[in-house]
Order: structure tokens, then C-alpha cells, then sequence
């Protein structure tokens, strides 16, 4: 009996609830430093959906003091990069109920053994109760695909973090990360199927036999024709299988239409920047775009401001190769004629994205041109910044990176994105 009068009042007494406050990082990655500023030694990079642990409440000049690793590893990060989710409010619920009424013996039974009565416990004050709090990290991080070329557009390699500026709408940013290291490409070829690129197509199936043909075991590659706005066709979907792949290809025909050039690069760049989608560093791929068309833009529901859109808030490179010769140079009502309105289309569309644009004056330089592509996609730079522009208010950001002399002061350029929108939060 005494054993059991133990346990209940045990029980009527626990009235204390724990919860250590915690976050969790949302972003590929972000840094604990040594001290409360951005230009301080940095301790640890805390990657994405990793837990740390809040050590103070009280900010100081807007920066948290956290932890890692089992509160092993401590730090300071910016104040203006977290924001409460959500309070655990039934754990304050819990620990300010306690249970008051005595245990009594139901009266409907009858026993000679005389009922045992239990004191009434002392009124119980709530013990202090930590409420949970799950704390986002909102900082964007930026990553960029970057390609570097000499005088004589050969690319450069062996490059660090410091011989990269990185600015955005002219304000120089801090560089986070920079490696050189090879990741998996995802692209996918978009072939003009008109009848305007007929007497082509047999090269232009040939040269993309040549891109697919380079691929490494983690690359993943898709076939897409295109004609008009309702003739968009995903001939091959992502796959690592070069005989797929080809296949695909010596299947394309062409037919009569509307081309709808807008229309096939907003499909298919939304379909590239979603496939396998990972904010995590070691799931980066790098996200391509090969275009081949005459340029000739006809019958998109798309329009081109529309497609920048969506471009400016996706990380898909796009490689234009543009058969405009044969195009009409006889200018029309907008002052412009259709040659220079293609050229003009493809080349927005490989600077903007930090592609490369190319009009071949032979259809026998093709084969060239997809060894360039292939080479080119494989040689660039992955870095990552932390815009000091914080504020998330959707607008779109310059970007500009510059590139340090080489050691003979030969002078180099780095090729990016022209820029980003910034998401709202």
C-alpha cells in the first residue's frame, strides 16, 4: 500500500516539462563566427537542415549565440537570418496543470478493509517551463555557375575564392564558398522540329548525339521538339541512357507550324530547375539548357518578358545555337528585321543565363560547336554569397562577377548570370 500511495503522489507532484529552444538551418548552407560580425573569423558552416541550439535569448548587435554538434561547437549568427515558426504551447499547457482531487474508493463496493485516506497535496506552483521554439534560418544564399576565360576565350582553371568580386547592383559581396569540383549536369536538348531547320536536321542530330555522347554516369539528359505553342514534345525524358538518348534523337521529324520558341524554353527551363530539386551542397547539379533553332520566334502564349521571369529566379544555363542565315533581313513595321529579332532573342537568353550563344556560318561547324558546349558546361566555378541586401521584396539584383589579371597581367573574364529576383519571403 505504501508502494502504491508512493507512485501516486509521484505522479501528482511531476508537473515540470523541458524544451531545449532549437532552429534549423533552411538555406545550402550559412556560418557560426568567433565574434557578432560579418567580418569575423568563421567557426563552422552549419548546412541545411542541421539543428542548432539558441545559448542566448538576448541578442547582441543583432546576432544570436548558438550551437552545434550536441552544443559541442558555438558561434554567433545574425539575428535578422531567423524567425520563430512555432512555440510548443502544449508543453506550458501541460506543466501548469496539476491534478488536486484524492484518490477515493468507490462506494458501490463493500470491504471490511477500512479505507486508507490520502492527504490533499499541497497547492503546486508551475515549475519554469523553456517553450520549444523552432527557429528558421531566412538568410538567401546565392549560388552562381561561373565560367572564366583568357584574351583568347580559352577557359581558366586553378582559380581561388580570392581573385573573385562578386557585386550585386554595385555593392561587392562576401564570396561563402567556392569549389571547382565536378558535379552532375542535367540538361536538356531543345531541337527546333520546323520546317525551316529541315535541311539541317540531320546535322543537328548528329551534334546532339555528340553532347548526350559526353555524358558521365551521373548525368542526366532530355530530348525535347518543339514546333508550334501545341506541339511541345518531351521526346525522352531524363534518363542516363546514351542509346535512349539517341534514339530519341534519330526519331525527330519535322512539321509545319508556328514556331513557338518562348513557349518551348519556359516549358522546359521550369522542368530542368524542378527535376531533382536539392538544396543540399552535395546534391548540386549543374541545370543546362541547349537550344537549337533558325531563332524565328512565331506563335508563343508565352511572352519574352515572362519568360525572363522566370529565368531570373531559376539556376538553368542556356546554350543557344541559332541557324539565322537564311532568315529575312528586310526590316518590318518595328524598325528591326527577323534575322536581327532572332539573334537578338538568342543571345538574351544565353547572357542572361550565363550560357553562350553561337551562329554557326556552316552547318558543318556543328560538331565543334557540341564539343564546346560539352567542355564548356564541365569547366566553371560554383560560388555561393550571402546578399547583404537582405530584404526580400521580389525585385531583381544586377550581378557582376570580376576576375583578378593572371600573372602576367593577362587580363580575364568571368561569365555569370546577368542577375537574380530576389524571393520573397
Amino acid at each position: 500500500m505504501k508502494t502504491f500511495i508512493t507512485l501516486i503522489l509521484a505522479l501528482l507532484f511531476t508537473s515540470t516539462v523541458f524544451a531545449q529552444r532549437q532552429a534549423e538551418v533552411i538555406v545550402t548552407s550559412t556560418f557560426l563566427r568567433k565574434l557578432p560580425d560579418t567580418a569575423s573569423e568563421k567557426v563552422q558552416t552549419v548546412q541545411k537542415g542541421e539543428k542548432i541550439t539558441l545559448e542566448k535569448t538576448q541578442a547582441t548587435n543583432g546576432w544570436y549565440y548558438v550551437s552545434v554538434s550536441n552544443r559541442t561547437v558555438k558561434g554567433w549568427i545574425r539575428k535578422d537570418t531567423v524567425s520563430s515558426l512555432a512555440k510548443a504551447e502544449t508543453f506550458r499547457q501541460t506543466a501548469q496543470k496539476v491534478v488536486t482531487k484524492p484518490l477515493v474508493k468507490s462506494s458501490s463496493a463493500a470491504s471490511s478493509t477500512p479505507a486508507v485516506s490520502l492527504p490533499s497535496p499541497p497547492a503546486a506552483t508551475p515549475s519554469p517551463v523553456e517553450v520549444e521554439e523552432v527557429v528558421r534560418i531566412l538568410t538567401e544564399e546565392v549560388s552562381l555557375n561561373v565560367r572564366v576565360v583568357d584574351g583568347n576565350n580559352r577557359m581558366v582553371k586553378n582559380l581561388n575564392s580570392s581573385q573573385f568580386k562578386i557585386y550585386e547592383d554595385d555593392v561587392l559581396q562576401p564570396v561563402a564558398s567556392l569549389t571547382t569540383a565536378e558535379v552532375p549536369i542535367i540538361n536538356a536538348l531543345v531541337i527546333d522540329n520546323s520546317r525551316s531547320l529541315r535541311t539541317q536536321l540531320a546535322k543537328i542530330v548528329e551534334a546532339g548525339k555528340i553532347i548526350v555522347g559526353t555524358n558521365r554516369p551521373n548525368d542526366e539528359s532530355a530530348i525535347v521538339r518543339f514546333i508550334s505553342k501545341d506541339k511541345i514534345e518531351v521526346v525522352q525524358d531524363f534518363t542516363s541512357r546514351k542509346d535512349s538518348l539517341e534514339n530519341a534523337l534519330d526519331n525527330l521529324f519535322v512539321e509545319g507550324g508556328q514556331t513557338a520558341i518562348v513557349d518551348a524554353v519556359y516549358q522546359t527551363a521550369k522542368k530542368v530547375d524542378e527535376y531533382q530539386k536539392s538544396r543540399k551542397r552535395e546534391d548540386v547539379r549543374l541545370r543546362a539548357i541547349i537550344l537549337v533553332s533558325d531563332g524565328d520566334e512565331r506563335g508563343s502564349a508565352y511572352t519574352e518578358q515572362q519568360l525572363f521571369d522566370l529565368l531570373r529566379v531559376s539556376e538553368v544555363q542556356i546554350y543557344a545555337v541559332g541557324f539565322t542565315a537564311n532568315l529575312s533581313k528586310t526590316s518590318e513595321a518595328s524598325g528591326i528585321n527577323r534575322q536581327e529579332k532572332a539573334k537578338s532573342l538568342l543571345t538574351r537568353l544565353a547572357q542572361e543565363t550565363g550560357g553562350k550563344v553561337y551562329f554557326p556560318n556552316s552547318i558543318e561547324e556543328l560538331s565543334q560547336i557540341a564539343s564546346d558546349i560539352s567542355a564548356e558546361m564541365r569547366t566553371q566555378y560554383l560560388i555561393s554569397y550571402t546578399p547583404t541586401n537582405e530584404n526580400r521584396d521580389g525585385t531583381f539584383r544586377r550581378i557582376k562577377v570580376e576576375i583578378a589579371d593572371g600573372t602576367s597581367k593577362e587580363k580575364r573574364v568571368a561569365i555569370t548570370r546577368a542577375g537574380r529576383t530576389s524571393v520573397p519571403k
